[in-house]
């Protein structure tokens, strides 16, 4: 049996909101509608899209890879209905905003993409920290925000959705001794002199994780440059936890970056985009969402 674009309608709406009652809520459902088509897709795929616990669902690793076929299925089908609801490009104005690691990595491109596809738009963007975007979005000040959803503080008045995850991994310098381990522990990053970025929330996540396992962290340098992280990495001056999504290899310098995982229960991050729960999104808007659907991944992966 096919999967039918009913089902991916509720799982995606399941994913976004992480329980099947805020999903039927928002789509006017039953709740076991939603749970039935959720079974019955799974049986089709053969994998296990969400970890069931009492607290609610938990989008797995499948899920999540199955959600960017399904937004992208949807957005598609979409704009073939668009495309006959009218023949003038969009107009109006958007107002955007997005947190300083996401300026570099994930909204130049998108931004880009979308003036060229919506040159009539007027186009105004922001870039601040994630709290003061939450409070620009809930105050109507902003149509959307590009930003790290993962620790999103108010989840009752806004509306986000995934576009993309990216786990922690430890920066190393070429010959560092670590990289000749079959496995890196907390315990051996703990030891080490770490560069933090304090940007989007990343010196937090490092700190908890490191934290959690009983170990204080010897924070040797603090930044808000990534290029600055890859410098003092490269040249030796420490190791760092970041995402991937801001890996690169080289230094300006020219000089080499390593990558490894690290054992243990490191945090996601998770990228996405939020907007005013319940507000009615204009065209511009619309476009927007659907865009950074279509692209999403691309872009953290390249």
């Amino acid at each position: 049996m096919s999967f039918t674009l009913r089902q991916l309608q509720y799982f995606v709406a399941v994913a976004e909101r992480g329980s099947v009652i805020g999903a039927a809520r928002a789509l006017s459902v039953s709740q076991s509608a939603i749970t039935e088509s959720l079974k019955n897709l799974e049986a089709d795929l053969a994998v296990t899209l969400f970890d069931r616990h009492a607290r609610g669902l938990d989008i797995t690793q499948s899920g999540h890879q199955f959600l960017r076929h399904a937004t992208r299925i949807l957005t598609e089908v979409q704009g073939a209905r668009r495309a006959f609801e009218t023949t003038q490009g969009t107009t109006g104005r958007l107002n955007i905003g997005v947190t300083s690691l996401m300026a570099g990595y994930v909204m130049s491109d998108l931004l880009a993409r979308y003036r060229r596809m919506n040159p009539a738009v007027q186009v105004s963007a922001q870039e601040d920290s994630g709290e003061y975007l939450e409070h620009l979005l809930i105050g109507g000040e902003l149509d959307v925000a590009v930003m790290v959803i993962s620790n999103l503080r108010d989840r009752m008045a806004l509306q986000s959705e995934i576009l993309d995850v990216s786990a922690f991994r430890l920066w190393l310098p070429l010959e560092h001794p670590l990289l000749d381990r079959e496995g890196i522990g907390l315990d051996d990053v703990a030891q080490e002199p770490l560069i933090m970025l304090s940007v989007d929330e990343m010196e937090d996540e490092a700190v908890k994780l490191l934290s959690a396992f009983g170990r204080r962290p010897q924070i040797a340098f603090r930044t808000r440059s990534v290029e600055a992280v890859r410098s003092l990495v490269a040249t030796g001056a420490g190791v760092a936890l970041l995402p991937d999504l801001v890996y690169r290899p080289w230094s300006l310098d020219g000089d080499r970056i390593e990558a490894r995982d690290v054992s243990g229960s490191l945090p996601i991050v998770q990228v996405g985009m939020v907007w005013r729960r319940g507000l009615p999104l204009t065209p511009p808007v619309q476009d927007f969402i659907s865009l950074a659907r279509l692209g999403q991944g691309a872009h953290l992966r390249s």
